[in-house]
């Protein structure tokens, strides 16, 4: 194993303790999962916290129209061959003829992996499988330029929902981690400001009043309150809401 230190965890919500059984249930039946919900709702960031508590190597792939099946391929290959986990982020953004021939590629791999079997063929190259491999996919239904999943392909996966995360007690648990004493009252005050902000204020494509701003905002206030220990804690929040 490669030794990548003491990283940061997720804070862990009944939201995330679904998506890892779910998960895993899909792994054991030698299945890919996929997580389907709203943008900022930690599906992507999930994947890769249940990798790194398994030990394995997960590669994000951001996946556009512009992605061929012989680029697809060679993912497979490697995932395949190396036992890493792979993530295709919006993988309904691959053109619908790219996704058909995805289903016949990584058919095979899921097939060999129920055989058993050391190596198996995949687009005309004989490889080694690691059975430990993983492929997930993650979806925002219903935006523009999305494709619909071919139902061949969608029985290869296990659909998880993903809804939205408790902000709240994110927001303590990083508070915590940040070294601020009283967490509980200044994340309530934190969430409903944000709340507020998303209800009252117009729509902008520049406002971002979801969960990637708010951890941009903790690590800048942490960053703050290990700087100047003795502050008033309300202030350095206020400071870090202000500057950022």
């Amino acid at each position: 194993y490669e030794y990548l230190g003491n990283g940061p965890r997720l804070v862990v919500t009944p939201l995330t303790d679904r998506i890892y059984v779910t998960a895993t249930q899909a792994l054991h039946l030698k299945m890919g999962c996929a997580p389907a919900g709203p943008a900022g709702t930690g599906k992507t960031e999930t994947t890769k916290d249940l990798s790194s508590a398994m030990g394995k190597a997960c590669y994000v792939f951001n996946c556009s129209d512009q992605m061929d099946y012989k680029g697809m391929g060679g993912i497979f290959k490697g995932l395949a061959s190396s036992g890493s986990w792979g993530c295709f982020d919006e993988f309904n953004r691959l053109v619908p003829e790219v996704l058909s021939v995805c289903s016949v590629q990584f058919k095979s791999v899921t097939d060999a992996i129920r055989e058993g079997v050391q190596r198996f063929r995949l687009q005309e190259d004989e490889i080694s499988l690691d059975p430990t491999c993983g492929v997930f996919i993650t979806m925002n239904p219903g935006y523009l330029g999305r494709s619909e999943l071919p139902e061949g392909l969608k029985a290869l996966f296990r659909p998880i929902t993903v809804v939205v995360p408790d902000l709240e007690l994110i927001c303590e648990n990083m508070l915590m981690a940040e070294g601020f004493t009283g967490a509980k009252l200044l994340a309530k005050k934190f969430t409903t400001l944000y709340a507020l902000c998303k209800d009252l204020l117009s729509k902008q494509m520049h406002y971002d009043w979801g969960l990637r701003a708010i951890k941009s905002v903790l690590v800048v206030a942490g960053g703050f309150k290990r700087g100047e220990p003795d502050l008033d804690e309300r202030a350095i929040l206020m400071r870090a809401l202000r500057d950022f």
